[in-house]
């Protein structure tokens, strides 16, 4: 990366179906990432940010999951993101004064990034 997001402290479990996961939370949204086999869980952490993970066969509960990640720099986050993501849409300015960034990984988890508008 060509410079460091800080992300907020924020916590979610989230679905893992596959080695695909960790792959994307690594190498495109820069996380480390750690796999623990006997037990199928896993956790991704960034900066004050971790994710855990649970093993489900059950892609309806991905799809029907998301976390929300406030960061201090959404554009930033945007620039970053774009290369790797090429489906990546703009950031989005909502009603509730947050600038938004949505991103869906392998197994349809949506991952909302956030910053209140005002901090730009």
């Amino acid at each position: 990366m060509g410079f460091a997001l800080r992300f907020r402290r924020t916590s979610s479990s989230k679905v893992d179906r596959s080695s695909t996961q960790r792959i994307f939370y690594g190498n495109v949204l820069g996380f480390r990432t750690q796999h623990f086999e006997g037990l199928s869980y896993g956790i991704a952490v960034r900066g004050e940010t971790a994710l855990y993970f649970w093993a489900c066969n059950d892609k309806h509960i991905a799809e029907n999951t998301s976390c929300y990640i406030r960061v201090q720099d959404i554009r930033g986050m945007l620039r970053e993101l774009s290369p790797k993501l090429p489906s990546l849409q703009a950031v989005v300015r909502t009603a509730w004064g947050m600038d938004e960034l949505y991103v869906i990984d392998p197994d349809g988890n949506l991952i909302k990034f956030g910053q209140e508008s005002s901090a730009q």
